[in-house]
């Protein structure tokens, strides 16, 4: 009887023992190391990335960020993704499904901007908006490649304008002083973005003339999240554990705006000083562009196959998506679907 006893008691010891063993091997895992690629300088969307940094989200997760890059336009951005130079990016997401079908292998995870931000902006002391046609015969500025000119070429065709009706001025971003110089009559942009910067300009909130695309007929989304087709073959636990982190930082975020904008400076100290734009900027996106009829039913950041196939199919319209071109994934809603399963 005491040899049983003791037995039992030896195997359970060496139960416990491996247990601990594990927990700790566990533990003292590297985190997996990853980068991340804005698409251009930071803006108040970007605010999700360094939360979920400087709130431990990432480290719950098992990941460690070891850069998140300042960029040069949503081009750039899925290229440098797509090439491996970093593991997630920021992108503008019409501009992802052009890229596709160039064959970059970017894939989208989450649609942060439910509804695009993408608007025509002119001064409205000088050049007054109040719906499309009002463009005709204005000097347009813009550069005639990534988000802002495929936005263009949309928002013209939705409203039956050409580029034969204006005349188009080649500049280079940011647009944003060759409107207030003078030099062009008006530009596309993002009222999450060049719009606070611009009323801070010209005259304040009200200053300027917006058009936002989604009130004139576009339906895509904004910019969102993406990876590599290559990470989510090879790595889907890794995809899906970054997806965590993120949306529980943009849940963070929608509900702690002032506290995000904080951290965006904390962490981007050369922003010291412009803690009222960035939060402008975010503020705009809460009103305006992150919620959706299916965010209410799907949960924030979710991509509905029916808008990415209308999107598809009217870019190919426009041939802005060479008309030849196929739909081929360039989304992968499980990632997100499953992230806001864990957090009901």
């Amino acid at each position: 009887m005491r040899n049983t006893t003791f037995m039992s008691r030896l195997v359970l010891g060496l139960v416990v023992a491996g247990s601990f063993g594990a927990g700790s091997l566990a533990q003292a895992q590297a985190p997996d190391q990853v980068a991340v690629q804005l698409d251009y300088v930071v803006r108040g969307n970007h605010a999700m990335f360094f939360v979920a940094k400087e709130k431990g989200f990432y480290a719950q997760n098992g990941i460690d960020v070891t850069a998140i890059r300042k960029g040069s336009g949503s081009n750039d951005a899925l290229k440098l993704v797509a090439n491996g130079n970093a593991q997630f990016g920021f992108s503008d997401l019409p501009t992802l499904m052009v890229a596709r079908t160039k064959n970059i292998p970017a894939t989208a995870l989450v649609a942060v901007n439910q509804k695009s931000p993408l608007a025509m902006l002119s001064i409205k002391s000088k050049k007054p908006l109040r719906t499309p046609q009002d463009l005709k015969g204005m000097n347009i500025g813009v550069h005639p490649s990534g988000s802002t000119y495929v936005f263009l070429k949309a928002f013209f065709a939705k409203n039956g304008l050409s580029f034969n009706d204006v005349t188009q001025s080649t500049v280079a971003p940011p647009y944003e002083n060759y409107l207030v110089l003078g030099r062009v009559d008006a530009v596309p942009g993002y009222i999450d973005a060049e719009v606070p910067e611009l009323e801070n300009k010209t005259g304040g909130p009200g200053s300027l003339s917006i058009l936002q695309g989604s009130d004139f007929g576009l339906v895509n989304y904004g910019s969102g999240v993406f990876t590599s087709d290559k990470m989510i073959a090879e790595k889907p636990d890794l995809v899906q554990r970054f997806t965590n982190a993120y949306m529980q930082a943009f849940k963070y975020v929608i509900e702690n705006p002032t506290d995000a904008v904080n951290i965006l400076v904390k962490m981007n100290p050369e922003y010291k000083g412009k803690e009222e734009m960035l939060f402008k900027q975010l503020d705009a996106d809460i009103k305006y562009t992150f919620f959706s009829a299916d965010s209410k039913t799907k949960g924030i950041g979710w991509i509905s196959p029916a808008i990415w196939a209308e999107s598809f199919k009217s870019f190919k319209e426009l041939e802005t998506i060479d008309k030849a071109a196929v739909l081929s994934g360039g989304y992968d809603s499980r990632f997100v679907e499953k992230s806001q399963a864990l957090r009901r």
